[in-house]
């Protein structure tokens, strides 16, 4: 089971519900891919006015839990609110701190987000903050009291996959809470890198929402993630320089 403050979550998928082509598409994806946690921008979606399409018509409310993040966030004082009004609206009490510091590489504003997490930690949130690769940082939003780190593989939307795979290994290492692989993520082979990493889960969006068949990408990460826990636990084999025989030599007669 992967622990996250008070919650406990048989799936290490976490979804996104953006940029699907249409809703009967997303549910079929967040159908098939077995999800528990489902991430929406809270500013992009009016939570409070029944007459406004959301995605939350086609589901099974009582199947989820909802992680709202803070997308659009410049500072810590705008996460902050957006994170009150998502908790205003009574979906959940975890929130995914996200402070954008860069329009054109969509990286996280590292200061800010230390500022957002004491913050919304002091009020009681379970807090799961978006973050880069920076081992150092993620150090410390863990002793700040950050219930998950969520460190990026690359930048959000760009699918290049995990950049740093160094940089993510220090941060499970050193982490004595979840990390959830967060961003970049393009493909199958992206999200099962991450769990024999040691990742306790992935989140992502567009590499479903914006693969040619949602649906099938879906499940295709559901089973990758799986594919690369198992992996994980399992232990791979050390690499070495030179051929090992996969054949015992012991009874093999030397035919003479």
């Amino acid at each position: 089971m992967l622990n996250i403050g008070s919650y406990q979550f048989q799936s290490r998928l976490f979804l996104g519900t953006g940029k699907y082509p249409d809703f009967d598409t997303q549910k079929k994806a967040v159908d098939v891919s077995d999800t528990e946690v489902l991430t929406f921008s809270v500013r992009r979606m009016n939570i409070f006015d029944p007459e406004q399409p959301n995605f939350l018509e086609k589901l099974d409310l009582e199947k989820y839990k909802f992680l709202p993040n803070t997308a659009g966030a410049k500072n810590a004082d705008e996460a902050v609110r957006t994170a009150r009004l998502a908790d205003a609206s009574g979906l959940c009490d975890m929130i995914k701190v996200e402070v954008i510091g860069c329009d054109k590489t969509l990286l996280p504003d590292p200061v800010e987000t230390l500022k957002a997490t004491e913050i919304l930690l002091e009020e009681g949130f379970t807090v799961l903050p978006y973050t880069s690769d920076d081992v150092v940082l993620a150090r410390k939003l863990e002793e700040l009291g950050a219930h998950a780190i969520m460190p990026g593989a690359s930048p959000i939307g760009s699918g290049q996959g995990i950049i740093n795979p160094l940089n993510l290994q220090f941060i499970i290492e050193q982490s004595n809470v979840p990390v959830i692989v967060d961003a970049g993520i393009g493909s199958p082979k992206d999200a099962s890198h991450a769990m024999e990493l040691g990742a306790d889960g992935v989140l992502l969006n567009t590499a479903v929402s914006g693969a040619n068949d949602p649906v099938k990408m879906a499940e295709a990460m559901k089973l990758a993630i799986e594919s690369g826990r198992l992996g994980y636990e399992a232990g791979r084999i050390a690499k070495k320089s030179y051929a090992v025989a996969s054949s015992p030599k012991e009874g093999i007669s030397s035919g003479s």
